[in-house]
């Protein structure tokens, strides 16, 4: 089992910054993406961003059109965390974000941009961003 705890939102206005974190413990070896997703009030859960690794192949990073260029996820590996840098938030970005982990190697990047790849879940921490 791998336990995922989010930390970090809150409210901003139009423009600001936050920071995203994501602490993962447990069995954290068995993983190999963790990413973040949001779902707004009504809205299906989607993805947002996500970072993938393989022995000896390095990391690669995804992101949905819509962050890319003003999110950045970045992986801690002695922290056995995720953090999510957003910048520039639209009140668009008003959601409750989620941690996730998976721990199925797919040969696709692609895979990891469905929520059906991973298998944990954080809790969530919410974001609300007014105009």
């Amino acid at each position: 089992q791998v336990q995922l705890v989010e930390s970090g939102g809150g409210l901003v206005q139009a423009g600001d910054s936050l920071r995203l974190s994501c602490v993962a413990s447990g069995r954290t070896f068995t993983t190999y993406a963790m990413g973040w997703f949001r779902q707004a009030p009504g809205k299906e859960r989607e993805f947002v961003a996500a970072v993938r690794w393989r022995r000896g192949d390095g990391s690669s990073v995804l992101y949905a059109d819509s962050v890319e260029g003003r999110f950045t996820i970045s992986r801690d590996n002695v922290k056995n965390a995720v953090n999510l840098q957003m910048n520039d938030l639209k009140p668009e970005d008003t959601a409750v974000y989620y941690c996730a982990a998976a721990d199925l190697l797919y040969p696709e990047n692609a895979y990891y941009r469905s929520r059906r790849t991973y298998r944990y879940w954080g809790q969530g921490t919410r974001v609300t961003v007014s105009s």
